[in-house]
């Protein structure tokens, strides 16, 4: 499917919004949308020849797996986060969808042309490349040093930060992205004990929440706190 521009949801915050409306235009004459079914692979380790890609709704995670066959979640890819080998080594990585996600693709031959054409391009995805560098140890550091309600208070505010428009205020009302067990992949805790933390959490007074995945943050400024 080829791309549409001017009704992108993410035009404003994606890398691309460095360029003007008639080099945004030729650059997408390279690429095409893509949509993934939850849990279908963008890339599986070991691709090589892998695309690039924007995210421009739904979810993304980047995932390993350990000998035992166990899953450890590397980092999480929110709408506007770029995906592929231009700055970072995801061929070692699988790149699965969350939830159902929709995507802006070029291959990698067309990525690399524009970027030697258009240097601010170039300059905008190594900085989305460091903040979500940045993101990734922030959630790898949850895994430690907290006892089980903080993890999960904490996890969940950084997922109300990429949930968010603006990088300033995160979001208060979100859909979680993960499972139970894949929040529990991530903090090095069960099930169980996960749950247990949101029950607290929402007793608490911290959070509320809605449906299955609904979350509301009602008090963010404790959440911060959470140590």
């Amino acid at each position: 499917m080829s791309l549409a521009c001017e009704t992108c949801p993410v035009r404003d915050s994606a890398a691309c919004a460095v360029l003007s409306e008639d080099e945004r235009a030729e650059l997408a004459k390279a690429g095409r949308t893509r949509r993934l079914k939850r849990g279908e692979l963008l890339f599986a380790a070991g691709d090589e020849d892998t695309a690039c890609a924007t995210l421009i709704s739904g979810a993304l995670k980047v995932t390993s797996f350990a000998e035992d066959g166990s899953e450890r979640i590397l980092a999480l890819i929110h709408p506007s986060g770029f995906v592929g080998e231009m700055f970072a080594p995801f061929a070692s990585y699988d790149v699965v969808a969350l939830t159902d996600s929709q995507l802006c693709v070029f291959a990698k031959a067309d990525m690399n042309r524009a970027l030697e054409r258009h240097p601010a391009l170039t300059r905008a995805l190594l900085r989305r490349s460091q903040e979500d560098l940045h993101r990734a140890h922030m959630l790898l550091a949850l895994g430690s040093g907290m006892g089980a309600s903080d993890k999960v208070g904490k996890l969940l505010m950084a997922l109300a930060q990429a949930a968010s428009e603006s990088p300033c205020h995160p979001r208060l009302n979100f859909q979680l992205p993960l499972t139970r067990g894949e929040m529990a992949s991530m903090l090095g805790l069960t099930i169980e004990t996960v749950s247990r933390a949101l029950t607290a959490l929402e007793r608490d007074g911290l959070i509320k929440r809605e449906g299955a995945r609904g979350i509301e943050i009602i008090e963010p400024a404790r959440l911060e706190l959470l140590d």
